[in-house]
């Protein structure tokens, strides 16, 4: 396939943050007088907008709590470590071989906007990226919009659209929006769910995805860059 726009997920796909999402959405419950959620149950929320995700880690929970929560995981997610996370091994390599190989390149998140771009300060990857779309300022995974907006933006089809993500969210959202999906099997879910959610293929590493990535053709430097 002859693809312009290759889309990533965030968390779990290109930065190893998913022990730290889960002890600091743990640490936020126990702060407002919560029950903390198991590892599994924090997993499986990961990559939806933080509200979303919170209200299914707490249903039945009155609005002054649920926004007590939202403000005490970001509090303990951001504010509260210096140790800025790290990308998985060679994830950087691989973006700027793709960069320089002409693709353009695009972040679709479930984390909020003063959220990436406090990584993007920390890690200074930035200028790695065309455009970038965080769940605060559109609608959350798996609704199709974060991608409907980086391709308008970037003036790219959906059949030049590639979307590449650890959860069953981000092949969800690419299913909707017309988008092929790579899975990636080391952030949150497993290969078969999401090869079972539309992934046209699954990768175990970053090395395995940079071997794929590969074998496509290089695409001619865009004015969009």
């Amino acid at each position: 396939m002859d693809y312009r726009l290759i889309v990533f997920d965030w968390d779990g796909t290109l930065m190893d943050s998913i022990e730290r999402i889960a002890t600091s959405m743990q640490r936020a419950f126990v702060d407002v007088g919560l029950t903390s959620p198991s590892d599994e149950d924090v997993r499986e929320i990961i990559g939806l907008s933080l509200d979303k995700a919170i209200a299914l880690l707490a249903p039945d929970t009155d609005e002054t709590i649920l926004k007590r929560i939202t403000d005490r995981y970001r509090h303990h997610f951001v504010d509260a470590s210096e140790i800025p996370m790290p990308m998985y091994p060679n994830a950087t390599k691989m973006l700027e071989s793709l960069k320089a190989r002409g693709y353009l390149l695009g972040v679709a998140t479930g984390k909020a906007r003063r959220g990436l771009d406090r990584v993007f300060q920390d890690i200074d990857c930035h200028h790695l990226f065309d455009a970038t779309r965080c769940a605060d300022e559109t609608e959350s995974k798996p609704h199709p919009k974060m991608l409907n907006e980086l391709m308008l933006e970037l003036k790219v089809s959906a059949e030049q659209t590639l979307m590449v993500g650890d959860t069953e969210f981000d092949m969800v959202m690419a299913s909707n929006a017309g988008v092929d999906a790579i899975g990636v099997s080391y952030g949150v879910h497993e290969r078969q769910r999401l090869l079972e959610n539309q992934a046209v293929d699954c990768m175990d590493s970053i090395e395995q995805l940079n071997n794929w990535f590969d074998q496509l053709s290089p695409q001619p430097l865009s004015n969009n860059n």
